[in-house]
């Protein structure tokens, strides 16, 4: 009789890991890989309804809950009750989340599980990349999704794999950090392989990010290690694809400038600012609630048949900005919506040291890494978001919606006080 408790404990917690080592783990390199893991936990959140339902939620858990359902309610809007249920897609996807999130909420996976899905993700992303392009003569990797999104979630996979490694470095052992590092460089090499130009922009933003939440949280050395593997890795990349990355840097130069001066929005970089100046025009006529997505494209093609507007934003559903794309569809409410949608994660993971002194000391590591990896998401979303719009894509959508979920119930579980006979050896990770 007293073993059905302890088994239970452990299916539970089995369960949960591998929702963990899912999501991210066969988020690129299987076809829609992003899914699986989110309808494992849907399933084992559905399933283990009676034992979560009157759990009770913390002020982060129900500040996430709001600011996903007020994304849900932009999104569906948006799209309008005359698009059906196939218009109503993206927020029910949102709506479905909400059980998950409370799941993990109640339940948070283990540090490990989550770590080991990232390396996975990364490494799957980097082999099929290597695959793409030199197995199949492919020019840019672009997995099962498209060139930017796979590139941009493969650095972010990578950067993660950073984040734990360094915060960790002491706890892991010798293969841990192995495939850790190893998830670094495959997820950086899928990126430069898709050669998607606003990931490295991104970078830019990310690194200095990273850096600034690791001073004086880990020791000088290690983060002067891990600075100067950063930079080798960076240089080596750029040196071994160097001709492929100066071409496309030399000719966003010359589209920018071809813009600039001509007005040439047939290009990469020129129909991207086009989109942006007409998106901001239209967020201007109706600045507060937008045009909706109906009224967008209607009013687009009125402005190419009329010629206000260049034949090449005919060729894409959005305007290739997340904040400017949001504005023109759902004006200054839908704007408020998505800044809380970066803003409460980043309050919930921004580490501090208050934070991570109010938990015991053998987690704090442990904390730590969370904390880096929950800021580095919606910053990494800020930043793939000036060139994309990631959030109108179910790879951009699912991946930010179940690893914050994950992110958010591990660090909830390391935040819990431990029973006061629990002892963990001190060179050991806790796994609670």
């Amino acid at each position: 009789m007293k073993a059905a408790p302890w088994f239970a404990r452990w299916s539970v917690q089995r369960s949960v890991d591998l929702g963990a080592f899912l999501v991210p783990g066969l988020a690129l390199w299987l076809r829609s890989g992003y899914s699986w893991g989110a309808v494992w936990l849907l399933v084992c959140a559905l399933a283990l309804w009676p034992r979560w339902r009157r759990a009770p939620l913390a002020g982060s858990t129900r500040a996430l809950l709001a600011v996903i359902c007020a994304m849900a309610f932009i999104f569906s809007a948006e799209a309008g009750l005359h698009a059906g249920w196939s218009g109503q897609d993206r927020p029910l996807k949102y709506l479905m989340s909400l059980p998950c999130l409370l799941l993990l909420a109640w339940r948070g996976p283990r540090v490990q599980a989550l770590w080991a899905g990232l390396a996975a993700g990364a490494w799957g992303a980097g082999a099929l990349a290597l695959w793409q392009t030199l197995g199949q003569g492919i020019a840019r990797a672009a997995g099962y999704t498209n060139a930017i999104q796979f590139g941009n979630l493969a650095l972010l996979l990578g950067l993660l794999c950073l984040a734990g490694l360094i915060a960790l470095w002491p706890h892991w052992r010798g293969w841990q950090r192995a495939a850790l590092a190893g998830g670094v460089f495959m997820g950086w090499l899928a990126s430069v392989l898709s050669q998607t130009r606003g990931g490295w922009l991104a970078l830019l933003l990310l690194l200095p990010a990273l850096a600034a939440m690791l001073l004086g949280r880990v020791s000088a050395r290690t983060l002067r290690i891990g600075a100067s593997a950063c930079a080798a890795l960076t240089l080596g990349l750029a040196l071994a694809y160097q001709q492929p990355l100066l071409q496309r840097l030399e000719k966003a130069d010359h589209e920018t400038r071809g813009f600039l001066t001509h007005q040439r929005a047939d290009t990469s970089v020129g129909h991207r600012f086009a989109h942006w100046q007409l998106a901001w025009e239209l967020g201007l006529q109706k600045p507060l609630w937008g045009w909706g997505r109906a009224g967008y494209e209607q009013e687009k093609r009125q402005r190419i048949e009329q010629g206000r507007a260049p034949l090449s934003v005919q060729f894409f559903d959005h305007a290739h900005n997340e904040a400017l794309d949001i504005f023109m569809r759902r004006g200054l409410i839908g704007v408020l919506a998505l800044l809380a949608f970066y803003a409460v994660p980043l309050w919930r993971f921004w580490p501090t040291e208050a934070r991570l002194h109010r938990i015991a000391p053998h987690r704090r590591a442990a904390a730590l890494a969370l904390r880096l990896a929950g800021a580095l998401l919606p910053l990494a979303y800020i930043g793939f978001g000036l060139t994309q719009v990631f959030f109108s894509h179910n790879s951009g959508n699912l991946f930010y919606l179940f690893m914050l979920a994950l992110l958010h119930g591990s660090l909830l579980a390391q935040e819990r006080p431990l029973p006061p006979a629990t002892t963990l050896p001190k060179a050991k990770l806790s796994t609670d």
